[in-house]
């Protein structure tokens, strides 16, 4: 006899799940450098744009296969087609590269909140700590394993039991938090040395307000692209996460409230984090700083702000690496359920040794991601003429490539294939009104695999279109 599939309790359940799996480093980490790079205000409206039509596209799509077939993504595609269940494969191999370094990174978090809450602010401002930190050989891994055990408690523990009630807890506690930095950031005001005063307000403006004044129509595509990228991140698409989320999703659900609420909701903690980080940053550091991405920003940049802010740059330390640890957890979470349903649907194996074995295989790569800027450190040159080591190989696969081909996949599936109608009565079943549905089938048949594959062509850096 098999087993009933998991269910979340509730619609909130889900919709806090979900939230809380887009609400992770792409949110609160990548999404305001881009920000601060492609000018602020012009970005953000961009991406506000893209989201409401190309990530709502993708979110409801990837939602919708999970409810309609109940199975995770390794499984789902080949009971919409049977001719196109390759794409589970590759939706599956995605998360397979992300969670080893992306608990990597989560560790490194670890190690800065500790940093912090043990009043060493000051050493984590130096320039030295991160290299120093990430080249060590011993630490990095121990954070590494001491993050993945926090994520795979929370999978071991189930959906109902351990992701709902997890994300129930600790999403309202993270959106508090990114409110409250938000807004003390808007009042940091800086004198430097020469008498030149900034303020957090003034980051702000930059921020918010969108300046046309010098955009061209090539800067304009790169910041076209940017945001394009940043959506994958910031609403989780392309990797099975929505997929193995919608599958536990009852029959009984408004799926059309819960993906507008979950596109609201990330889309408000993206700008959030944005608020958050850019002001602070402009205050301190000016137009250069809030260039800095990657680690420079969070790990190098921002400890530099927390520790020119004095004592109560402790706390402001404190608290925010304790928000990107939440942020990280929940979504580590995503990804490892991702996996772990997979194997459970496939394999009809049991949580208990899904959870083991892909903790085991995390632990693994992870040491080589670690060991990766000591030991097994080498340079390679990506086909963005980027040079690239183990983590920027695994973060390159995954997300510039495999993603990009997944979510342009299902696009012709659900566009040509099943055809729209496949999403459009999932996502209706219960009688909701489907208020985008033109635009959804306009923009899953023409405008988001065009999009895609331009991604994707720079990715393989083949050329550059603009």
């Amino acid at each position: 006899m098999e087993k009933k599939r998991s269910n979340f309790t509730g619609q909130l359940g889900f919709i806090l799940a979900a939230a809380g799996s887009a609400v992770g480093l792409g949110n609160i980490w990548r999404f305001p450098y881009l920000a601060a790079k492609d000018g602020g205000g012009v970005f953000l409206l961009v991406y506000i744009i893209l989201a409401v039509t190309f990530g709502f596209t993708l979110l409801a799509t990837e939602i919708s296969i999970g409810r309609k077939t109940k199975q995770s993504p390794l499984t789902a595609y080949k009971k919409i087609n049977k001719h196109w269940g390759g794409i589970g494969i590759i939706a599956c191999i995605v998360p397979v590269m992300i969670m080893p370094y992306y608990c990597v990174i989560g560790g490194w978090i670890l190690k800065y909140l500790q940093t912090y809450i043990c009043f060493q602010g000051p050493q984590a401002a130096t320039d030295e700590f991160f290299p120093g930190f990430i080249t060590s050989y011993a630490e990095p891994i121990i954070w590494l394993v001491v993050f993945l055990v926090m994520t795979a408690l929370v999978v071991f523990t189930g959906v109902d039991k351990g992701i709902e009630r997890f994300s129930k807890i600790l999403m309202p506690i993270l959106l508090v938090l990114i409110i409250g930095i938000s807004v003390y950031s808007l009042f940091i005001t800086h004198t430097e040395e020469d008498g030149t005063v900034r303020s957090g307000l003034e980051g702000f403006r930059i921020y918010i307000i969108p300046d046309f004044s010098s955009m061209t129509f090539q800067r304009f595509m790169e910041i076209l692209m940017d945001a394009l990228g940043q959506l994958f991140f910031s609403i989780s698409v392309a990797m099975g996460i929505m997929i193995t989320y919608g599958s536990y999703t009852t029959k009984e659900t408004n799926l059309m409230k819960s993906v507008n609420q979950i596109e609201i909701f990330d889309t408000i903690v993206a700008m959030l984090a944005g608020m958050m980080i850019i002001p602070a940053v402009y205050a301190f550091s000016g137009r250069e700083g809030m260039a800095k991405g990657g680690p420079a920003l969070m790990f190098n940049s921002l400890p530099k702000v927390f520790d020119s802010m004095g004592v109560t740059g402790y706390i402001i330390g404190t608290v925010f690496f304790l928000i990107v640890t939440f942020a990280a957890v929940t979504s580590s979470v995503s990804i490892m359920e991702a996996i772990v349903s997979s194997l459970m649907d496939k394999f009809k194996w049991s949580r208990k040794k899904s959870c083991i074995i892909v903790f085991a295989y995390a632990v693994i790569l992870g040491v080589i991601v670690c060991l990766g800027y000591n030991l097994f450190y080498f340079e390679f040159k990506l086909p963005t003429g980027e040079t690239a080591q183990i983590l920027d190989i695994f973060d390159y696969v995954s997300n510039k490539l495999l993603m990009p081909v997944v979510a342009l996949l299902t696009c012709l599936l659900i566009g040509w294939v099943a055809k729209p109608k496949t999403v459009i009565d999932e996502l209706t079943m219960n009688g909701e009104r489907f208020y985008r549905k033109w635009l959804y089938i306009i923009m899953i048949k023409f405008i988001a695999p065009a999009l895609l594959f331009v991604l994707l062509v720079q990715a393989l850096g083949v050329f550059n279109p603009f």
